[in-house]
């Protein structure tokens, strides 16, 4: 109850735009100001409670107690390591990210792609901050999570050995925002160790809430070069990463290229050289050295034959892991790129470049809405989203769009054995609005899709489809696996989009008090007492129960005295805590009608129905409910064996029909809300 309560007051909390970059929601609810306050008050420095300077934020495994990697780790401030630090010295850069013993490249080469962007630099570090002016030991940061913009504090003690430090560090020996910047983001995922191998995209999209795309070389698009060039010069963020065959650890070749490891992708250009035009790109290792020696490299003698302007203008020559690189050699010598779109509300790129994104929080919760992939037969319970495309890109006859599925918080489980999940998504033309039902999966193929389910957090991929009606399904490969996710969706134009089946509402059996009750009612009423004109829980529990031994095809014990006053509550109209005679009638009649849904649900005459079907029996019973009630549903009323027995189903039927009569009655204006006293609040919810 207190979870569903907790993400209930986190949508009412993005709904008053909590999670916005200009309100980030307060990670683990520290607020930085407050913090920095109480510490300026007590006149001592920061010490996160939260992220303590102990073991237990290094790790459990890599970086366990036991790990020689830990041993004679000192945590020091940084005016314990050097005299004068800065936080930031003459501008953060590229070359203020060296990689440290921690295997975060993939994080590291994402900082350095980050500083060729100034403004989402600072969207991520907030500048106004140093070692001389207002220090109290703590810093902040921001980054995106799923859909919103998070607030991280840290205090400035860092994992030191020798007086050095052991994770990353900058080329200048006093400057700190690089090491705080990875301390704020092992807190966000829980360790140090979380951070051990990963994808850049991951780190490109938590830095600026933009949507990424990956092109694997071995089949790369024939306009490659010209796609990374067009987001370098939109500003985009790009990581490239290279990969052996053999599967080893970080190995340098001949050519001075670091096998299985990140680089920071950082510039593509068109030279003129010999007569001809060569495409050459730029790569940073983020260790700071060990940089491509080839054609192209800081002392290759192409250099030599280009025009003095251009080679000014683009030639380093220094040791600093930065290199240009033919393309084709980079074609051969890497194996993905991963790029990073800029999302709306980057104001750095020129408006029509714009993308327009729709982002949706769901779950995959067994029993209920992870149906797996479409060879799995409760494909179709899976959440479904709509996507209107009404107007071509300029100049075009198709629409493109990007979509991206993210599983939510799996790196945080990664360290005790926590693995990602192998996700994927279908796209449908849908014939019409609403939620496609199991005999259309069963008649319909998709008409795109992802190339492959992928065990990373986000898989994504472009695609050019024609104006017209789309259902977006994202799916588990497995049924059963339960995950949260982040669907969203970039168009270059607008589009309308919704969540199918977000709707909720009743249209429920309701039989007339005078109605004549049945024989089999009838037959009932004779089995009570004479005397009695009112019935309590107790006579209906055993007036129910003989009805339900008589009746063909039910499995049961019979009803509890819980769901007998359930019953009682729903059709309690003068507030007596009893039924009358024309109350009971009109009980049983409900009881017949669902009874019939039931029989009519469990296919197999086990006694019981599948949670996935419990779905299309509420429909029948005339509620439609969307993921979230759905979800309680299966907490509350499925068993461990994902089946709903007969009185369960009752009971859940019975609840829901008096909650939404109470609602009916306390919306007095009709307007779809109500408001609540505590004790009011108390009263309704202990019915």
């Amino acid at each position: 109850m207190a979870s569903v309560a907790a993400k209930l007051a986190k949508d009412k909390a993005t709904a008053l735009g909590i999670g916005s970059y200009q309100n980030p929601r307060k990670y683990l609810n520290q607020d930085h100001e407050e913090l920095k306050a109480q510490c300026f008050a007590s006149k001592t420095l920061f010490q996160d409670p939260a992220f303590p300077a102990a073991q237990s934020s290094l790790g459990v495994k890599d970086l366990g107690p036991n790990s020689e990697k830990v041993q004679g780790l000192v945590w020091k401030r940084p005016s314990e390591i050097k005299t004068n630090p800065q936080f930031i010295n003459e501008g953060a850069s590229r070359a203020d990210v060296r990689q440290g013993l921690l295997g975060d490249c993939w994080f590291l080469c994402s900082i350095a792609s980050l500083t060729l962007n100034e403004q989402c630099l600072c969207k991520v570090i907030p500048m106004d901050q140093s070692f001389d002016t207002n220090y109290a030991g703590i810093f902040h940061f921001k980054f995106w999570q799923y859909g919103e913009w998070v607030d991280v504090v840290v205090d400035d003690q860092l994992p030191t050995k020798k007086s050095k430090l052991v994770f990353v560090k900058s080329t200048t020996a006093n400057e700190f925002w690089s090491a705080l910047l990875e301390k704020a983001y092992a807190k966000l995922n829980g360790s140090y160790e979380a951070l051990k191998g990963g994808m850049p995209i991951e780190a490109l999209e938590d830095f600026t809430g933009g949507i990424g795309e990956l092109y694997s070389l071995n089949k790369a698009p024939d306009d490659l070069f010209q796609i990374i060039r067009r987001a370098l010069s939109l500003r985009s963020l790009l990581t490239c990463s290279t990969q052996s065959s053999a599967g080893e650890g970080e190995i340098v070749v001949s050519t001075n290229v670091v096998k299985n490891h990140a680089y920071s992708l950082t510039g593509a250009e068109e030279v003129s050289y010999g007569g001809d035009t060569v495409q050459i790109v730029r790569v940073r290792n983020p260790w700071g050295y060990k940089e491509w020696n080839g054609a192209w490299s800081d002392s290759a003698p192409e250099w030599d034959e280009v025009d003095p302007k251009v080679k000014d203008n683009l030639r380093t020559e220094c040791d600093d892991g930065e290199a240009w690189m033919p393309f084709s050699s980079f074609l051969v010598e890497f194996s993905r790129v991963d790029l990073c779109h800029l999302g709306l509300e980057n104001t750095c790129c020129n408006a029509k470049h714009k993308w327009c994104l729709t982002e949706y929080s769901g779950s995959w919760v067994n029993g209920c809405t992870a149906g797996g992939c479409k060879k799995n037969p409760n494909y179709w319970t899976n959440p479904q989203f709509q996507i209107t495309l009404e107007e071509p890109d300029e100049g075009g006859s198709f629409c493109t769009v990007i979509v991206s599925l993210m599983q939510k918080e799996r790196r945080k489980k990664k360290p005790e054995g926590g693995e990602l999940f192998k996700i994927g998504f279908d796209i449908y033309k849908a014939p019409s609005n609403g939620q496609l039902s199991k005999d259309f999966f069963k008649k319909n193929k998709e008409v795109a899709r992802t190339d492959n389910y992928t065990n990373l957090r986000d898989v994504s991929k472009r695609f050019q489809l024609p104006v017209g009606n789309y259902v977006v399904v994202p799916t588990t490969y497995y049924p059963s696996q339960e995950a949260d996710f982040c669907l969203r969706v970039f168009t270059e134009r607008e589009a309308e989009t919704l969540e199918i089946g977000n709707i909720v509402d009743a249209n429920v059996y309701e039989p007339l008090l005078n109605s004549t009750p049945d024989t089999e009612a009838q037959n009932g009423a004779e089995e009570k007492d004479e005397e009695k004109t009112e019935y309590n829980a107790e006579d209906l529990k055993h007036v129910l129960n003989k009805l339900l031994s008589k009746r063909n095809g039910i499995k049961s014990d019979g009803f509890t005295i819980k769901t007998c006053k359930e019953m009682i509550n729903l059709m309690d109209v003068d507030n007596t805590g009893t039924l009358s005679t024309e109350e009971f009638n009109v009980l049983w009649k409900k009881l017949e009608h669902y009874v019939e849904i039931f029989l009519e649900s469990d296919s197999n005459s086990s006694g019981t129905i599948e949670a996935h079907e419990m779905r299309i029996a509420l429909q029948k019973a005339g509620f439609n409910l969307n993921n979230r009630i759905q979800e309680v549903l299966v907490q509350r009323y499925v068993s461990g064996e994902l089946t709903v027995n007969f009185e369960n189903f009752i009971a859940c039927m019975i609840r829901l029909e008096t909650l939404f009569k109470m609602f009916k009655i306390l919306d007095t204006d009709k307007d779809g809300m109500i408001s609540l006293s505590l004790s009011e609040w108390l009263c309704a919810g202990l019915i």
